[in-house]
């Protein structure tokens, strides 16, 4: 019988978003996609009564997703010299500080917690939340969402001037409302945080009517800023837009889904 031979440059290539040609590496990525979806199926079951009767088996379930998650965590550390280049303490070290390997950590840590600490295991389920941090590792497997990080990236520093000109225009009409408004409503707009909430709400286009403005002046400006807010939001769609419609053009302009199967999500390097 001939023996197969499974080198630790193999692991890396499985267990990185493998490519439509090699079929093993595929199957593992769907097979955590799997569990990712399962085990976030289990956290949201475990807060149902209803499902008390099915608790053991859950807990089942969910421990051996997360000592499956453990041994994937494992074996990216084990084989992190090939994704960086360099030494494999090094190369390591700079994948639990990664954004991938945070998210892998935190999902892993509410689990063996209680193992540790077993006094304080009721304290520890509000932890449990981390586990939806799982999700952003789907990314690595979907060419749709790798797509999405991707324009992000490209597009952040004008994505984020417009979020600072939102965050000054929130400040100008916070404080805006709050000098119109605070002498007829001194009890709802009692400071400039109220101001903030007003101004968040509506320049976002979400309208709470919470708060609201009662004076001429505080009327006019709110017409003035919600028109405002539906300008100032598009910005960043339009941003965001352009980048999608850039990076799928260079795709096809360069032939095709290149970037998804030659290119590692983690550090785009060629694979």
């Amino acid at each position: 019988m001939k023996k197969i031979k499974i080198t630790r440059k193999r692991v890396f290539e499985i267990i990185q978003m493998g490519r439509t040609t090699d079929t093993v590496s595929r199957i593992f990525d769907f097979i955590i996609v799997g569990m990712i979806i399962v085990n976030i199926v289990l956290s949201i079951c475990l807060t149902f009564n209803e499902l008390n009767n099915w608790e053991p088996l859950l807990h089942t379930i969910e421990a051996v997703t997360i000592i499956a998650f453990t041994i994937e965590l494992l074996l990216r550390l084990f084989t992190a010299d090939f994704l960086y280049g360099r030494g494999r303490l090094l190369s390591a070290g700079r994948y639990l500080v990664s954004f991938n390997g945070i998210v892998e950590v935190l999902s892993i840590i509410p689990f063996y917690l209680p193992l540790f600490f077993p006094t304080g295991i009721v304290a520890f389920r509000m932890f449990r939340v981390i586990r939806i941090l799982r999700l952003f590792k789907v990314n690595a497997y979907s060419d749709a969402l790798s797509t999405i990080f991707i324009v992000l990236k490209k597009k952040r520093s004008q994505i984020l001037s417009s979020l600072v000109i939102i965050f000054v225009i929130m400040l100008m009409s916070s404080l805006l409302l709050y000098g119109f408004e605070h002498q007829a409503q001194p009890d709802v707009f009692k400071n400039a945080f109220s101001g903030i909430w007003w101004a968040t709400s509506t320049l976002l286009t979400v309208g709470y009517g919470d708060i609201y403005p009662v004076t001429v002046g505080g009327q006019i400006s709110s017409i003035l800023i919600t028109f405002l807010g539906v300008g100032v939001v598009a910005i960043p769609t339009g941003i965001i837009s352009a980048g999608f419609t850039t990076h799928i053009t260079e795709k096809r302009t360069m032939g095709g889904d290149i970037e998804s199967e030659n290119v590692c999500p983690h550090c785009g390097k060629q694979l």
